[in-house]
């Protein structure tokens, strides 16, 4: 080892502290300390190159070191790098907006900007509880949310978050929800059928119950990601959206992991053509370079807080780095690139593509199942397959294998049993074989050898 690397691990040691790890593991490892990117590859400070297998936690899109998105973060140098929107405007937050308005789903004309998935969500929350306050219906301040759902970190989103080992720890700080299963068709004696109709069917009862308390329900569309990349079957979330219409709910959809591009549509509401009261954008909104995140309002959720200065309906949210000029000029300069390069059409291709290659794991006696919807990949790993058997958490199935493919040459992270493959959308079909080839590998040699 050189001695750069070994004063860099030291520092990171004795300073760093990581997210979602634990450290007592980490620090007992030679730490991986990314250097640069090139492509859809990375590079250590020792020069090792490495596919970039989760899209640096699923926001890539473009790759590493684009020089039209370095261009437009270098214009924008030239002019201001950041002008807040607290009683003002800038011309990149003006000019995202009206884009994020043309290519989010029908109806959703408002744009409120923050700096991450959480805090988006956390705005979405809010807004739903203070739009029914501000119409005087201040009983309906409740929210429902789905079984293993995450939508981030902050008290509020961790409030209608419910994965046990996230979020068990801080119930006592919490708002309490209402939980109904998302459909999880491998882990449903029904199937995808039997896990929707159980969907629906507490979805629509806790509504016929309950509706006048509740403000919101929310959900990750199509595809549930932290909780092992569930896909849900098909119809599910049309039948989801107009319940709510009935039942006078709002639906707030957390497309932060699903959007731009990542399923094969811009937006997952748009595989069913759902238009959401509000919807939640960030990880590949500037491509992966910047945090920029958004959420969208219709007319509607916006004209409750449209009133007289006294009042008092203002929404009385803000952050310092809302709107920031950088971040909103190389988002749409990504989004110039999804329309130069077709890259929608590109990853329907590739997703049958990347299907094709990992066909060959079907039959293997660990491989549970094969969940894709787009470039969205989560392969469950079974200690039986047979019984369908999870492996025991002691076990560290996910972390070897994804330490096995990091030896390999790529990186990416598990989800308990489940091994995630997110590429960058950008990722060419020879890239996509070369890493399908080393997540084979991987799950191969750690579960059979």
């Amino acid at each position: 080892m050189s001695k750069s690397y070994e004063r860099l691990a030291a520092l990171n040691k004795s300073h760093v502290w990581h997210p979602f790890t634990q450290m007592k593991d980490y620090n007992n490892e030679d730490p991986l300390i990314i250097e640069r990117g090139e492509g859809v590859r990375l590079y250590d400070v020792q020069g090792r190159a490495y596919y970039d297998g989760f899209s640096s936690v699923w926001l890539n899109v473009h790759g590493h070191h684009v020089p039209e998105l370095n261009q437009a973060i270098s214009n924008q140098l030239e002019l201001v790098a950041h002008s807040t929107l607290l009683g003002m405007a800038n011309i990149p937050a003006i000019e995202l907006a009206k884009r994020l308005v043309d290519i989010t789903p029908h109806g959703l004309n408002k744009v409120f900007y923050s700096d991450s998935g959480a805090t988006g969500v956390e705005i979405a929350i809010k807004m739903a509880f203070q739009y029914w306050h501000n119409k005087g219906h201040r009983h309906k301040k409740s929210f429902i949310t789905m079984g293993h759902a995450y939508h981030g970190d902050t008290i509020g989103a961790v409030s209608v978050g419910a994965i046990p080992l996230y979020h068990d720890v801080f119930r006592p700080m919490l708002f309490q929800s209402h939980i109904i299963p998302y459909p999880y068709a491998y882990r449903h004696e029904g199937g995808a059928e039997g896990a929707k109709e159980a969907t629906i069917r507490a979805l629509r009862d806790l509504l016929e119950t309950k509706a006048d308390e509740i403000a919101a329900l929310i959900v990750e569309p199509i595809v549930q990601g932290a909780s092992g990349i569930i896909v849900m079957p098909d119809g599910c979330l049309r039948e989801m959206a107009e319940l709510c219409r009935v039942h006078d709910v709002l639906l707030i959809a957390d497309e932060v992991a699903t959007g731009f591009g990542r399923t094969g549509e811009m937006f997952a509401c748009d595989l069913e053509n759902v238009t959401p009261d509000l919807m939640v954008v960030g990880k590949g909104l500037t491509g992966g370079y910047l945090p920029v995140a958004a959420t969208l309002a219709t007319d509607e959720v916006y004209g409750a807080f449209y009133a007289d200065y006294e009042e008092q309906k203002t929404f009385f949210h803000g952050h310092s780095y809302t709107g920031n000029p950088l971040g909103c000029a190389v988002a749409l300069a990504s989004l110039r690139l999804f329309e130069e390069r077709n890259m929608l059409e590109g990853v329907r291709s590739k997703a049958i593509f990347t299907a094709n290659k990992l066909a060959t794991l079907k039959d293997r006696p660990h491989v549970g199942e094969i969940r894709q919807k787009g470039l969205m990949i989560g392969i469950e790993l079974v200690s039986d397959k047979g019984t369908r058997e999870p492996y025991e958490w002691g076990e560290r199935i996910g972390v070897r294998t994804s330490q096995k493919a990091r030896e390999l040459g790529m990186l990416t992270r598990p989800l308990g049993n489940v091994i995630v493959f997110i590429p960058p959308l950008a990722s060419t079909e020879a890239e996509l074989g070369e890493m399908t080839e080393i997540l084979a590998a991987s799950i191969i040699q750690v579960t059979e050898g």
